[in-house]
């Protein structure tokens, strides 16, 4: 063998057997991850176009405000606020008048004048009446004085000091009642001018001059009536009656004054239906400023929708009739259904007003499956049509 030859190369090391497990693990773990992760991504897109195609789709509606209860508007009476008839508180012969029919007056205003030659003679007569009892009353006081004194020194009975006492104790009361009879003619004497007790209109004059004018049973002599505001009564059918509350706005229409309409207010209401014509009585006020509106006149009264009883209506499709009673079915913001009772109004054929239980911002499922049920998950149409 030659010394020259050079010497094989030296074996390389062995790999250990850790080594070579970890390497095992690594491929075993990516093999499963290739495997695995394509199923399980396929396994969700499966569940998920199963739920998807699990759910039901619906169209929904939403409820609008009801039509007026009061589409048909209602006979009226139209009266004046205050009505009055003048007569006469003292007797005589009238000497004057100052107004007539239309006039328009204040308060306190001097209508007519009255000559009342008896009541001024009675009038002195109750003055001369008054000074008698004053006269008596001071003779009195005097003879109380002295009898007191002469008590003092049992120059007289204790009777006959209490008899003068007594006598002057009834001058007093003479001298009241003489001058409650003079005040009283004072005032009666006051009737004499006649006047008016409030501002409005003179409607009617029943008097002239010279006319014998008798207190209290005599014809009257004017008739007065205050027009600014007015008052409107109308009869509301009893199924109407929960519909008016004070304060509700109405619109007033005549016939004799065609396309204008005057705006009034409801003022009370009698709370009780009448029972033999069914009906709610209700005063309504009108402004009449110009006086173009008449006290006695036919009106016809239109009333705007109470607020406090306002309902909504919504497609009678949408109505569920079950055991559990008339139900509609309302999809939240997260597309679950939630039945909901509620209270059914009027029948206007292919709409139900619906008076408790929905508003204008639910959204109900129209032509709702038998199938539905509370809590449901649906998912709404894009085409849903809005009522």
């Amino acid at each position: 063998m030659n010394s020259t030859d050079p010497s094989p190369p030296p074996a390389p090391p062995p790999i250990p057997l850790r080594r070579i497990a970890e390497i095992a693990v690594v491929l075993i773990v990516i093999g499963l991850l290739i495997g695995f992760v394509p199923r399980w991504l396929a396994h969700r897109r499966l569940l998920a176009e199963s739920q998807a195609n699990s759910a039901v789709i619906v169209t929904v509606v939403t409820p609008v405000m009801a039509k007026s209860n009061f589409g048909t508007p209602l006979p009226a009476d139209v009266q004046a606020f205050i009505e009055a008839s003048i007569h006469a508180r003292a007797s005589g012969y009238l000497t004057n008048w100052f107004v007539d029919i239309g006039d328009h007056v204040t308060n306190g205003q001097l209508l007519a004048r009255i000559d009342t030659p008896e009541l001024d003679e009675q009038f002195e007569q109750a003055k001369a009446q008054l000074d008698q009892a004053k006269a008596a009353l001071d003779l009195a006081k005097i003879t109380a004085d002295r009898w007191a004194q002469l008590l003092k020194t049992a120059s007289v009975s204790e009777q006959d000091n209490q008899e003068k006492q007594s006598a002057y104790v009834l001058a007093q009361a003479n001298v009241e009642a003489a001058r409650a009879n003079l005040d009283r003619l004072y005032y009666l004497k006051g009737f004499d001018n006649v006047t008016a007790p409030f501002t409005g209109v003179v409607n009617a004059r029943n008097t002239d001059i010279g006319q014998l004018i008798t207190a209290g049973s005599g014809p009257e002599l004017f008739h007065m009536e205050q027009t600014d505001p007015l008052r409107v009564y109308v009869q509301v059918p009893q199924q109407y009656a929960y519909d008016v509350v004070p304060g509700q706005k109405a619109s007033l229409t005549f016939l004799e004054l065609p396309g204008r309409t005057f705006e009034a207010t409801v003022t009370r209401t009698a709370e009780a239906v009448n029972p033999t014509t069914r009906t709610l009585q209700v005063e309504l006020e009108v402004p009449n400023p110009k006086g173009e509106l008449f006290a006695g006149s036919y009106a016809q009264v239109r009333f705007d929708e109470s607020a406090a009883h306002r309902s909504v209506a919504i497609a009678d499709n949408a109505i569920i009739f079950r055991a559990q009673g008339t139900q509609v079915a309302v999809v939240d913001k997260d597309n679950k259904v939630h039945l909901r009772d509620i209270k059914v109004g009027r029948d206007f054929g292919d709409v139900i007003e619906v008076q408790d239980g929905l508003s204008t911002n639910d959204l109900v499922v129209n032509n709702p499956p038998d199938s539905i049920a509370e809590g449901m998950t649906v998912e709404i149409a894009t085409n849903s049509p809005a009522q």
